[in-house]
C-alpha cells in the first residue's frame, strides 16, 4: 500500500520540488492503493512542493444538460427553471476529470476560476493569482489559469493519466495561427450576485480535435513527440506511470507543431 509519505518521495524523485507550481491530471486507480485515498495523494503533491507551491486541476463543471441543447447551442426557455447554475463554490467537477479534481475543488483553501467550461481549481501560494478573472469568452487563451501557468513556467503533471488528456494543450490550439478552427457558442446559466443568469460563450471547441484532419487523440502524439526531444521526464509515482513536463515548453512545442502541421 502506497503511503503519503512514499508518494512524495516518488514525485520528489520525479522532479517536484519546492516552490514548483503544478497542474495535475491523474487516473488515482493506476497508483494503487493509497493509505488515505485522494487526500493522501494530494498532500503527497503538496508535501512536494511545499507551502510556496501551487497545486491547479482543470475541473469544468457537471452541468449535464448538453443533451438539451439545439443545434445553435441553445437551451429551451421551458427547461432552463430546472437546471442549476454554474457556482464557482458549488459546482462539482465534471466526473470525466476524475477523482482528483473534485478533492482539489472541495479542499479547504482551495480557489476556483469562474469560467464554467474551461474552470480550474488550485490550492497553495498562488493558488489566487491562477484561478482570478478567468476570460468568460475563449476560456483557454490568453486570460486563463493555463496562460498563467506558462508565464509563472510551471509544470505539467501526468499522474498515470493518458497523455492525450494534457488540458493544457487546449491552450496551444488556442494561440497556434492556423486555419479553420472548430468555435462553440453555447448559452450557460451562472450564478451571479445570487441570480441565474444566462450568458453565451464562445470559445474554440475542445471536445473535438480543433481542425479536421487531426487524429482524435493527437495531444498525445505531442507529447510523445516531445518527450522524445529529452525534455521531460517520465518515472513511476506508486504503480502509476507518470510523465512531467515543463508548461511553457511544451506549449511552444505544441503551438509550431499544429503550425507546421495544418496547412495555411
Amino acid at each position: 500500500m502506497q503511503t503519503r509519505r512514499s508518494l512524495a518521495g516518488d514525485l520528489a524523485a520525479l522532479g517536484l520540488a519546492p516552490g514548483d507550481m503544478v497542474m495535475a491530471h491523474a487516473a488515482l486507480r493506476r497508483v494503487g492503493p493509497v493509505l488515505g485515498g485522494p487526500d493522501a495523494v494530494i498532500g503527497a503533491i503538496r508535501d512536494a512542493i511545499g507551502p510556496e507551491g501551487t497545486l491547479l486541476v482543470y475541473t469544468d463543471w457537471d452541468g449535464d444538460f448538453d443533451q438539451l441543447r439545439d443545434e445553435d447551442g441553445n437551451v429551451p426557455e421551458g427547461v432552463r427553471p430546472d437546471i442549476a447554475p454554474f457556482d464557482p463554490l458549488a459546482s462539482r467537477a465534471i466526473r470525466d476529470n476524475g477523482t482528483l479534481a473534485e478533492f482539489v475543488r472541495t479542499t479547504p483553501g482551495a480557489r476556483r476560476s469562474a469560467n464554467p467550461g474551461a474552470s480550474c481549481a488550485a490550492i497553495g501560494a498562488r493558488a489566487d493569482w491562477l484561478t482570478a478573472d478567468h476570460a468568460l469568452q475563449y476560456g483557454y487563451g490568453e486570460n486563463s489559469p493555463f496562460a498563467r501557468l506558462v508565464e509563472a513556467d510551471g509544470l505539467v503533471l501526468m499522474l498515470g493519466a493518458p497523455l492525450d488528456t494534457m488540458t493544457l494543450l487546449h491552450h496551444a490550439e488556442h494561440l497556434a495561427d492556423i486555419p479553420g478552427k472548430r468555435v462553440l457558442r453555447k448559452l450557460d446559466p451562472l450564478l451571479e450576485d445570487g441570480a441565474v443568469i444566462w450568458r453565451w460563450i464562445e470559445e474554440f471547441d475542445t471536445g473535438d480535435p480543433i481542425v479536421e484532419g487531426l487524429a482524435e487523440d493527437y495531444f498525445a502524439d505531442i507529447v510523445e513527440q516531445f518527450l522524445a526531444t529529452g525534455r521531460g521526464r517520465r518515472g513511476r509515482v506508486g504503480a502509476a506511470p507518470c510523465v512531467l513536463v515543463r508548461a511553457r515548453q511544451i506549449v511552444r512545442f505544441a503551438v509550431d507543431w499544429l503550425e507546421t502541421r495544418v496547412r495555411r
